[in-house]
């Protein structure tokens, strides 16, 4: 694949486009909204003047990978593309409609993908003409740092177009996994229950964020404690993924406390507000 269509210039898009960039892919970056994509090239510059400064990759190497990234207003530029990535809004009708516009114009042999983290793939699959080249293919936030990506199969998806997706990320120096079309994949089946249990007991008085926080790290050797990661995420990204994982199966297990709803109702959002279980 040589040249990469990315849809959404935000942490996700611009995270994609980078790595992308960085194996030798030629990309273009589109979002509705210049500031969006202003914002967007200087993520991918601090990145990337980040590595620089670690000593990953040398100042040339950097200015090589950002000279590889065009930034576009419109779809125009999916229709040259080898390969589609939708990193958009996890809403359900906003992908559905960009997808349907992809299809319209992107060339029959482009692979399709989304970077859904819960949203089912066989039923985004019925937005496009060719479902077999659709698959979900899961970036982990942050997408430079965090190597694994998660491939999922929806039920018309061909091995061809797995067997392709997984191999072009492993040019993005990604470990892939392979997980069938169920509510939340593998990675938030298991991380969305951890979170809301965490969520309700702060919301039951059991102990602080501060506390919950600090057991799953020193006790269970978690990196970063659920709530502030819930921060991280966003609040309003964890609630949703739990509804439809709550939909999805029907199981009570999965029913979003009514802290993290009324959190989210409040506009906290976690880190990208400034404030969630934690101010910032």
């Amino acid at each position: 694949m040589r040249r990469v269509f990315i849809v959404g210039a935000g942490q996700m898009g611009s995270g994609i486009a980078q790595v992308a960039a960085q194996a030798g892919r030629e990309v273009t970056v589109r979002d509705v909204e210049q500031a969006f994509l202003d914002r967007g090239r200087k993520t991918i510059e601090t990145s990337l003047a980040r590595l620089v400064k670690r000593g990953s990759v040398t100042q040339e190497e950097a200015d090589a990978a950002l000279s590889r990234v065009r930034f576009s207003l419109d779809l125009e530029p999916a229709r040259d593309a080898d390969l589609c990535i939708e990193a958009i809004i996890e809403r359900y009708e906003e992908k559905s409609a960009l997808w349907r516009d992809i299809a319209a114009i992107a060339p029959e042999g482009a692979i399709l993908a989304s970077n859904t983290s819960s949203l089912p793939i066989t039923r985004l699959a019925t937005n496009v003409s060719h479902p077999e080249r659709f698959v979900g293919m899961h970036f982990m936030n942050p997408v430079p740092v965090m190597q694994l990506v998660e491939v999922i199969t929806g039920l018309a998806t061909a091995e061809a177009t797995t067997a392709a997706v997984e191999a072009e990320a492993a040019a993005y120096g990604k470990t892939t996994v392979r997980a069938k079309d169920f509510p939340g994949f593998v990675s938030n089946r298991v991380l969305m229950p951890l979170i809301n249990e965490a969520v309700f007991t702060l919301y039951e008085g059991v102990a602080s964020a501060e506390d919950i926080d600090t057991v799953m790290k020193l006790g269970m050797n978690h990196p970063m404690g659920p709530l502030q990661l819930a921060d991280f995420i966003g609040l309003d990204t964890c609630l949703y993924i739990l509804e439809v994982l709550h939909e999805g199966f029907g199981d009570p297990k999965y029913r979003p406390c009514p802290l993290l709803r009324q959190y989210v109702q409040a506009g906290y959002y976690g880190r990208k507000s400034g404030r969630g279980f934690y101010t910032y």
